[in-house]
Formats: C-alpha cells, sequence, structure tokens
C-alpha cells in the first residue's frame, strides 16, 4: 500500500471513529458527563504511557518537560479539550446530537476567522462568501432553535482554540495528548477518587461499565494517532475535505438513529451550512491546484 492510500485509510479511519462517538458515550451511563471525561483522562494518559514504552519515546517525551513556556501552553490546551470533551459527551447523552455535529461542521469557519484576527491572514473570495454563508446559517438555526446554538459554539471554539494552539505548539500526536492528560490527570483522578468514596461512582459496579469506561482512554486515543499519521502522509486539502466525515456521520446519528427533532427550519438553516463548506471545499481544491501548477 503506498503512501497516500494509507494516509487515505488513516484519516477516513480516524474521522469515522470520531464521527460515531455519538454511539458510545450513551454506553456509559449513568455515569455523569464529568465522571466518563475524567475516566477518559486517566485512561487516555495510561493507554498513551504503554505506547510510549513500547516505541521507547519516554525520552523524547520527558525533555518537553524542561520547556516551561511549553508546558504552560499545554496547561492551557488541557483546560481547552476537557471543555470540548465535557460538552460534547453532555450534548451526546442528553439529546444534542445534532447540535454538536453543527459545531464541528462550524469549526473550519472557526478556524479561518482565528486566521484572519489573530495571524492577520487574508481571505480569498470563496472564503469571505464561505464565511457570510454561514453566518446567515447559525443566525437561521439560533432563531430556529429559539436560542443561540451554544453547544456548537461551545465546541467549535475550544477545538478550534485547542487546534490553532497546537499548531503552534508542534509536537506529536502521542507527546501532545500525553502530557496533556497528564496535567489535567491530578484533577480527574482526586475526582474519582472521590466518588468512589462517596459510593457514587459507576467504576467498579459491573464489569462491563469497568470495561468500557476504561476503554475511553484507548477510544481517544487511537483516532488521534491515526490522525497523525494521516496528516503526515496526506496534503492539507485531502486532510480539509476529509474532517467533514465526523460531523456527518454526527448529523446522522442524530436524526436517523436517535430521532432528534429536526423542523424544517433547522433543515433550512444546516442547507445553508452545507451551501458554505461545499464553497470552501471548492476553495481548498483550486487554491491546492494552483499550489500544483506554482510547483511544477
Amino acid at each position: 500500500m503506498n503512501k497516500n492510500k494509507l494516509g487515505l485509510l488513516f484519516g477516513i479511519s480516524a474521522y469515522s471513529l470520531w464521527g460515531l462517538f455519538p454511539l458510545y458515550w450513551p454506553l456509559l451511563e449513568p455515569a455523569s458527563a464529568l465522571e466518563i471525561v475524567s475516566h477518559r483522562a486517566v485512561w487516555t494518559l495510561v493507554f498513551c504511557i504503554i505506547v510510549i514504552f513500547a516505541t521507547k519515546t519516554l525520552k523524547e517525551t520527558l525533555v518537553t518537560f524542561r520547556r516551561p513556556k511549553v508546558v504552560a501552553k499545554l496547561f492551557v490546551t488541557s483546560i481547552l479539550i476537557s471543555i470540548n470533551w465535557l460538552v460534547y459527551i453532555w450534548a451526546a447523552n442528553n439529546g444534542h446530537v445534532v447540535e454538536a455535529s453543527l459545531g464541528y461542521y462550524i469549526n473550519p469557519l472557526i478556524t479561518i476567522g482565528f486566521g484572519v484576527i489573530l495571524l492577520k491572514e487574508k481571505l480569498r473570495a470563496l472564503q469571505w462568501f464561505s464565511v457570510s454563508v454561514a453566518t446567515v446559517g447559525v443566525s437561521v438555526l439560533t432563531i430556529a432553535y429559539g436560542r443561540l446554538p451554544w453547544i456548537a459554539i461551545a465546541l467549535a471554539l475550544s477545538w478550534g482554540s485547542y487546534g490553532l494552539m497546537k499548531k503552534q505548539l508542534g509536537l506529536g500526536a502521542l507527546e501532545g495528548i500525553a502530557i496533556e492528560t497528564f496535567i489535567s490527570a491530578f484533577f480527574y483522578l482526586a475526582y474519582l477518587v472521590f466518588l468512589g468514596n462517596q459510593g457514587t461512582g459507576q467504576f467498579g459496579n459491573s464489569w462491563g461499565q469497568t470495561l468500557l469506561l476504561m476503554s475511553a482512554g484507548a477510544a481517544t486515543a487511537i483516532p488521534l494517532l491515526l490522525f497523525n499519521g494521516a496528516a503526515n502522509r496526506l496534503p492539507f486539502t485531502t486532510i480539509g475535505l476529509l474532517q467533514y466525515i465526523t460531523p456527518t456521520l454526527q448529523f446522522s446519528c442524530g436524526v436517523w438513529i436517535y430521532h432528534e427533532e429536526m423542523p424544517l427550519s433547522r433543515w433550512i438553516g444546516f442547507f445553508i451550512i452545507w451551501v458554505a463548506l461545499i464553497a470552501l471545499a471548492a476553495d481548498l481544491i483550486r487554491s491546492n491546484r494552483s499550489v500544483n501548477d506554482g510547483v511544477a
């Protein structure tokens, strides 16, 4: 299997696993969202440590702790990813899967906004069109929901901010998530110990529930490692297009498996968002061709 095909396999696998998470998190109930996030962080750290020892990358990972500025930024990213996990799991377990999918649909547009505001990048015509249309779509959905779609906005902002900081750090997927979960594990482990002492935690109540909670670590780390493998093998344009697999699967789960309410006004709002994303995808493809033509 050549480099591109392997990268495509990794990318499709990563985004598909992320897209199917709405089917997994409800299995961990009656654990609360905070308890699930706590197990997710702790067991992700355990999984990462096992992989680090297996791949003999412990020395490289420990070197990062000698860089205070990097560790400080990873402390911030650990907060951002915790917010993202908490909101997403709460949404998946409380009948808001469709709204969660909206957050990941508009995330590319949030990323563009960060590029313009924070990195002083200039937008091309189709990008301006995408951002403008998406703004209309979010406005329509705000009216349709009768409130600001805070779940979608929280997910998009937390994930977009997380991605921006991780891009600036330039760390590997395994190294970054291992240190992030190490930083946050102290709080989460303390919380799990507290639940255990109170007798309200779900860990240990049954073998099935315990194994599912422990598997949250692998469920978190494996897609990240697959994504890292795809990012190292595929053009940015391909990665940009593959990311739409995740919210599409999430949306499908919400509408056709969990049968969440979708009145016509919400369909219209999502349709407008999809138009914006199609324009953005066309811009990605066209800009990539221009670069390739210039290189040739």
